[in-house]
This record gives structure tokens, sequence and C-alpha cells, in this order.
């Protein structure tokens, strides 16, 4: 996933200090962002700028080492342990060092102003003034902000960096994710951070609804999980996720109670025979569907008609 242009110019950026700098995900040049991990140590003072993108927005959650960022007598922010800022980058280099002799632990996560842009668009009325100005009003100048201490969220996030999911798709999604988290307090306004969870909360929920609303749609020939989260505008792998998380059952799950329902009522009505209630809900094979109905409602599907009082286990 890692540009071999980007990476060249970031190794050039951390010459000798190998393997103390580490691209964890991303492609400046070509998505636009990249997340990085640093951990080293150095004799002489390092000029941090020069790993700096033109026209970027980067935020740096500092575990350990003194740095800082910024002119004398100008914008400036000092970065010791434990704090955490962001700055931006316009056409001309901003000049940021490091200490001789510190050990320097260190996150950075990295954009380019057009992708913050493309991101955050529908969220632009929610974000926090000076970051709004950064990201949509075009500005020349760079900007330096004051850091200040990481919260406990933030620590908690940067202890899971070095752990993602084994998948390369599930990668995507979740170092997004926690892209999000470890920006969120610098993104939006004090009380929005826990505004925008709600609303991503929301968002979430709305999309399983319509989940299942296509799912009951067709039942003999229900969209596959791609077309499912395109469907809904997101990623057949995530859509997996908070279904389960909100309804506590996956796709596959939620399907066949909603076929064994249905089967449950074409019986009911004494007008369909078992194979007829089973090819209705997509079953070619009826001992499949005698096993699925039997797990699901309870009884077998030759007697489910004489059966009363019968339990649906959804």
């Amino acid at each position: 996933m890692v540009s071999n242009d980007v990476a060249h110019a970031e190794q050039g950026a951390w010459k000798g200090l190998a393997p103390g700098w580490r691209q964890l995900y991303g492609d400046f040049g070509r998505l636009g962002l990249s997340i990085e991990w640093h951990d080293f140590r150095t004799e002489r003072a390092l000029d941090w700028g020069r790993s700096f993108h033109p026209h970027s927005l980067e935020f740096c959650l500092n575990l350990d080492g003194r740095g800082a960022v910024g002119r004398q007598r100008q914008a400036r922010s000092d970065y010791l342990p434990g704090n955490s800022g962001y700055y931006a980058i316009a056409d001309e280099p901003l000049p940021a060092s490091r200490q001789a002799r510190d050990h320097h632990q260190f996150v950075t996560l990295e954009f380019s102003r057009n992708h913050l842009q493309k991101q955050l668009v529908q969220n632009e009325a929610d974000l926090e003034p000076e970051i709004r100005r950064i990201i949509f009003d075009g500005m020349a100048e760079s900007v330096v902000a004051p850091a200040r201490p990481m919260s406990i969220q933030q620590r908690s996030v940067v202890a899971t960096l070095a752990e993602p999911p084994v998948a390369k798709a599930a990668q995507i999604l979740w170092y997004q994710s926690k892209a999000l988290e470890l920006m969120a307090h610098f993104l939006f306004a004090p009380k929005d951070p826990e505004f925008f969870c709600m609303r991503q909360k929301r968002v979430a929920r709305e999309r399983v609804e319509r989940t299942k609303e296509l799912l009951q749609r067709d039942l003999a020939n229900p969209p596959t999980l791609e077309l499912l989260g395109h469907e809904v505008g997101c990623s057949p792998f995530y859509l997996s996720r908070i279904f389960s998380r909100e309804v506590g059952l996956t796709i596959p799950q939620y399907l066949r109670n909603l076929r064994m329902e249905r089967a449950a009522e074409l019986l009911r009505t004494g007008r369909y025979n078992v194979t007829e209630a089973a090819t209705e809900v997509g079953y070619s094979s009826l001992s499949h569907f005698s096993k699925a109905f039997c797990e699901t409602i309870g009884c077998c599907p030759v007697l489910y008609p004489a059966a009363k009082n019968v339990i649906l286990d959804r």
C-alpha cells in the first residue's frame, strides 16, 4: 500500500534513522493520506520539517522526545512527551526540529487538503473554525496550532496501531477509523466529537435498516453482500461489522430467519406445500430447507401447519 515515490521521499527525510521510521498505511501522492510510526534516537538535532508535504495538514501524537514546529517569534509549537497537535503546510517549507539525544517516539497522520475536503465536506459546518479555514478556504499560509495533552482515548488508539487486521481489505477501513478517532478532538468543536460519534451511530443504524429492507424485498434472490454495500454506501466488510453489532446476527443468519418466517407464513395459509414454500424463499434443496426450518422455527416443516403457539426464534 506504500507508494515507492512517497516512501523514497520519506526515507530521505529520515535518512540514517531506519528502521526508526515506518509507514503503517497510505500513499500520500496517490491517496492523499499517510499514517506513519517513528521510534528512533539521534545524536544530532534533526530537521523534522523535511518530511512535511506542501498543501498538507498533519497531526502529530508525540509519545516521547522533544520537538518543535514553526519559526521563532512567530507561530511555533513545542512538542513535549504526551502532547499532540496539528500544523498545515502551504507552499513554503515549515521549519521543524527534533532534539538531539532524545528517544523520539511519535505517530503522524498526514493528509492532503484535497483529500480532507472530500472526506469532510458533509461535516464542514461542524468543524472547528481554524480547521475549517485550513481545509476549505484555501489558506495560502502555513498554520501551527498549539500542542495540547493527548486524551486517554488518543493514547488508547495509538497503542492499537501496531496490530491492524490481517486482511488487507479490512485494514483500509480499520486505519481510516483509527485516524478519525485520533483527529476528532482537533477537527470538531468541544462538544462536537461526541455529537459526531452519535451521528456516525445513527448513520450505521440507518444503513442496517436499509439492508433489512433490501433483504426482505426478494427472499428467493437476495442481493449479494457487495451489492448491499453499494446500495447503502459502505464497504461489504464495514456493513457486515455494523450489521452484526446492531442486530446480533450476521447477514446470512438474519436472511435465513427472514426466509424461514416467510415460509412459515406460507405453510400456515394451507395453500403451499413444503416444496412450494421452500422454492418461494429460495431453497432448491428440501433437506437444507427442512434443517434450516427446524433450527429456526422449532419443528419440521411437514408438521408445522398442525403446530400451535410456535415461537419464532428471531
